[in-house]
């Protein structure tokens, strides 16, 4: 991609020094196959609006309220899931109660760190299989997730 570099776009980048994504997550959104309401855009802005990170219903619950966006937890369920199986994010089940959705999409593992409740992202290639059982008949091994829970050492 090239820069283009000028006292206009300066001006521009002066002006308006963070842009914003709106229009872009608008077209994300309807690429997917979902409908740019309000708060879907809201709330892609501001789980995409910066780098790859963890985020579970109630954080995000949470940053949509200090950044003024009416939205219930339950709304937030709906979006993150939507969300998921339109491919735009990644759930990480912790347990039968938490999950945990990336913005990262792409093959990797994770680290829990049990006493923060945070994920750390291992690369793909760190983690090493000998084999991997057959998948059952008519089915195919669609994604391995590794998750390895630490916790602080005691001193």
């Amino acid at each position: 991609m090239t820069s283009i570099s000028g006292p206009m776009t300066e001006r521009l980048a002066a002006a308006r020094p963070h842009p914003s994504r709106k229009p872009c997550l608008t077209a994300v959104l309807r690429m997917a196959g979902l409908r740019p309401t309000r708060q879907r855009v809201a709330l892609a802005e501001l789980l995409f609006g910066g780098p790859h990170r963890h985020v579970s219903a109630e954080q995000l619950h949470g940053e949509a309220g200090t950044a003024n966006v009416n939205v219930s937890l339950a709304t937030i369920y709906n979006t993150l899931h939507q969300f998921h199986e339109a491919g735009l994010l990644r759930e990480v089940a912790i347990d039968a109660s938490r999950s945990y959705f990336d913005t990262d999409t792409s093959d990797h593992h994770h680290f829990y760190v049990e006493d923060e409740q945070r994920m750390i992202d291992i690369p793909a290639d760190a983690v090493e299989f000998k084999s991997l059982p057959k998948a059952p008949a008519g089915m195919e091994v669609a994604h391995v997730d590794v998750v390895i829970r630490v916790r602080k050492a005691p001193v």
